[in-house]
């Protein structure tokens, strides 16, 4: 059937173009509901065609059928609701994690857009020479990266981002052989553990001496930035620092006041 324009006019003079409006409005949000809340498709088909049944009552001005469908949508979802709530909560504490994943991911921004912090230099030096300490002591393998002015986001997009504050507990546990995340660098922007498991492209250029994966990841990523990195081999316990493409080994009991230099004498 085909209404002219002046029938629609003529019915929208008496049911008025706002109660339509408001029809239509409930009508979407119910839509979106019902399709939110419910994961199989035939109630989700037969629920749009009621309304869209509801859109079409309204516009033909059959009110009765409207208030009937309106009624009978508000009870289904209200249904689904009541029969489906912890799979519900689920969906919703999903929806809100991957947001708030995006939003992390996100606040990777270059070093020249964040606001400097003032943190206790003193305490992050102790808390990275107890860690390499204990992974030296226990030949346990470890990378540890500390970005200087050039950001390492680049690098670190293959990585797990971590975003807490540095602890020897959290390096040591991070570096644990039974970890996911023991293998690639950890990378440490300021006092914070910013990432883990990150991978570096290995320098290629003959290196003298013994020197495994690791240490070539560090020389390549020194060399491709103004970054520091403390290697500790997982053969020997042997602790190195890397700087702009040299590889210095450290003894462990002069590495707090080597490693000091390095961080002071970066910029």
């Amino acid at each position: 059937m085909i209404l002219e324009l002046t029938t629609i006019n003529e019915y929208f003079a008496g049911y008025g173009w706002v109660d339509f409006g408001i029809t239509l409005g409930v009508t979407a949000i119910l839509l979106f509901a019902v399709w939110f809340l419910s994961k199989r498709w035939i109630p989700r088909i037969l629920y749009t065609i009621a309304l869209l049944g509801l859109i079409a009552s309204s516009l033909f001005g059959l009110r009765a059928l409207s208030i009937v469908l309106l009624v009978i949508s508000i009870s289904v979802i209200t249904t689904i609701i009541v029969t489906n709530e912890r799979d519900i909560r689920k969906r919703f504490a999903n929806t809100l994690k991957d947001k708030s994943r995006t939003l992390g991911r996100g606040n990777i921004l270059p070093r020249k857009e964040r606001i400097p912090e003032i943190y206790d230099t003193d305490e992050l030096y102790h808390e990275i020479s107890v860690a390499v300490e204990h992974l030296s002591m226990t030949k346990t393998g470890a990378l540890i990266t500390f970005e200087g002015k050039r950001s390492l986001n680049d690098a670190i997009k293959n990585g797990v981002l971590i975003k807490a504050p540095v602890t020897s507990e959290l390096l040591e546990t991070i570096f644990y052989p039974g970890t996911r995340l023991h293998d690639g660098a950890v990378v440490i922007r300021d006092n914070m553990v910013l990432a883990a498991s990150v991978y570096y492209t290995a320098t290629t250029e003959p290196l003298n001496g013994r020197y495994g994966s690791r240490h070539r990841a560090a020389i390549g990523i020194s060399d491709n930035s103004d970054s520091i990195t403390v290697v500790v081999s997982e053969e020997t316990g042997r602790i190195s620092i890397a700087k702009n493409g040299e590889l210095e080994t450290v003894s462990l009991d002069n590495f707090s006041r080597v490693f000091r230099e390095y961080m002071e004498n970066r910029h």
